[in-house]
């Protein structure tokens, strides 16, 4: 009988080198790592959403501008076409008397300076318009003089036909204390050889009927310049020079606190 213990077996040769060696074979191992992160595909319906969204806004903001520009494009037709048929223009306003009833300035070591005056105006208020009607609330007036003001007084609220002139008058008067400033400026106007200088200001707000169109009420300043006072001497009044008056009106357009 043969002996099976005698037979080379196959793997000897690798079983006695690694006995050999002393060493077992190393064998790999996949560790596990607990804070790796698990790969998910993304979906792309999100990715879809967003845009979608996006291009919402994107044709809300084109449609928007578009309308403001096609509602401002309208506006400016309408006021073209307004401006060409009807041809507005701004009313018109002329002093045609002054009288200085009274300026007195009395000044004291002891009291501060005092100013007491007394004016009569009386104006002109032109409409030029042929289809415009104007509606003027009550004006607000402060006479100047050096840029100092000397006298407030106020006109009555009034209506401006077409190609009307209306005659206003106003009784303006003052009495208060001058400071330093006030004092040199008055002082120095009062020493002009032509006479010292007389400003008027006036503040109101109007609103304008054109046929069957009615606008809202705008705030208007109308200030004239270009008249030389005096003083008048007893109880005679003084006439101050208006020939070289000149009035203009601007436009009180009023943004939160400001006014342009």
């Amino acid at each position: 009988m043969t002996d099976q213990s005698s037979k080379p077996n196959g793997n000897g040769a690798i079983n006695g080198a690694a006995a050999t060696n002393g060493n077992p074979a190393p064998v790999k191992s996949q560790l596990y790592n607990p804070n790796r992160q698990v790969y998910r595909p993304q979906s792309h319906y999100h990715r879809r959403g967003q845009r979608s969204h996006r291009n919402i806004c994107c044709c809300c903001c084109f449609w928007t501008i578009l309308t403001i520009l096609a509602v401002a494009l309208l506006a400016a037709i309408v006021g073209a076409a307004l401006y060409v048929l009807y041809r507005p223009h701004r009313p018109e306003f002329s002093v045609t008397n002054l009288r200085i009833a009274k300026m007195n300035l009395t000044s004291s070591a002891d009291s501060p300076s005092h100013l007491v005056t007394l004016f009569n105006l009386t104006l002109i208020a032109k409409n030029p318009n042929n289809h415009l009607i104007f509606f003027y609330d009550p004006f607000a007036v402060t006479v100047f003089s050096n840029s100092v003001p000397v006298g407030n007084g106020s006109v009555t609220a009034f209506t401006s036909d077409q190609n009307n002139q209306t005659s206003l008058r106003a009784v303006l008067s003052g009495s208060q204390d001058l400071d330093t400033d006030s004092l040199t400026n008055l002082r120095s106007g009062l020493k002009m050889k032509k006479g010292f200088p007389v400003e008027i200001q006036m503040d109101t707000k109007v609103k304008m009927k054109m046929d069957w169109l009615r606008s809202k009420k705008v705030g208007i300043r109308v200030t004239c310049d270009g008249m030389r006072g005096t003083v008048p001497a007893g109880k005679s009044p003084a006439v101050a020079s208006v020939v070289d008056s000149e009035c203009k009106v601007d436009l009180r357009i009023k943004i939160w606190k400001f006014s342009f």
